[in-house]
C-alpha cells in the first residue's frame, strides 16, 4: 500500500478485498491512484449476463465512508439499471448509503442486481420497457450483448 495518506479504514478494507476476494468479484487498486479501483464482475449464474466477464470502475472520493464509493460500468450492458454511460441506479449508492457498507458490500450488491434487474426503477427507460412488455425478448436481448461486450475480454 504505496499511499500512506489514505485513511486506515480504506487500506484495511483494500487488504480484505485482494486476500479475501468475493466469489466472482476481482477489485485492485491502480497503482497511480489508491482510491481508483479496476474491477470485473463475472455475469452470474441462471442471469441472463452468465459467461460475461463485466469491467467497472470504482472510485472512492475524498469523504469516503461519509459519502458512497462512485461506480461504474465500463462494459457496454444491456440491463434497466444501468444506462448506456455505465452509471447504476442502485440504493446503496445513493439515498441508503450508510459508512458501515464497504466496497465488497457495494460489489456485492451490484452483482446481485445483474441476477434481478428491477425495471420498475430504472436508469433506462427503453430497456426498462423492453424488459415490462417482452421480458423473454429482453432477455435475449441481454444475452446478445453479454457475447458481444463481455466476453473475451
Amino acid at each position: 500500500m504505496a499511499n500512506s495518506n489514505l485513511p486506515r479504514r480504506i487500506i484495511k478494507e483494500t487488504q480484505r478485498l485482494l486476500s479475501e476476494p468475493a466469489p466472482g468479484i476481482s477489485a485492485s487498486p491502480s497503482e497511480d491512484n489508491m482510491r481508483y479501483f479496476n474491477v470485473m464482475i463475472l455475469g452470474p449464474s441462471q442471469s441472463p449476463y452468465e459467461g460475461g466477464v463485466f469491467k467497472l470502475e470504482l472510485f472512492l472520493p475524498e469523504e469516503y465512508p461519509m459519502a458512497a464509493p462512485k461506480v461504474r460500468f465500463l462494459s457496454k450492458i444491456y440491463h434497466p439499471n444501468i444506462d448506456k454511460l455505465g452509471r447504476i441506479c442502485l440504493d446503496i449508492l445513493k439515498d441508503k448509503w450508510s459508512p458501515a457498507l464497504q466496497i465488497r458490500t457495494v460489489l456485492l450488491s451490484i452483482q446481485a442486481l445483474l441476477s434481478a434487474p428491477n425495471p420498475d426503477d430504472p436508469l433506462s427507460d427503453n430497456i426498462a420497457r423492453h424488459w415490462k412488455t417482452n421480458e423473454a425478448e429482453a432477455v435475449e436481448t441481454a444475452k446478445e450483448w453479454t457475447r458481444l461486450y463481455a466476453t473475451g475480454a
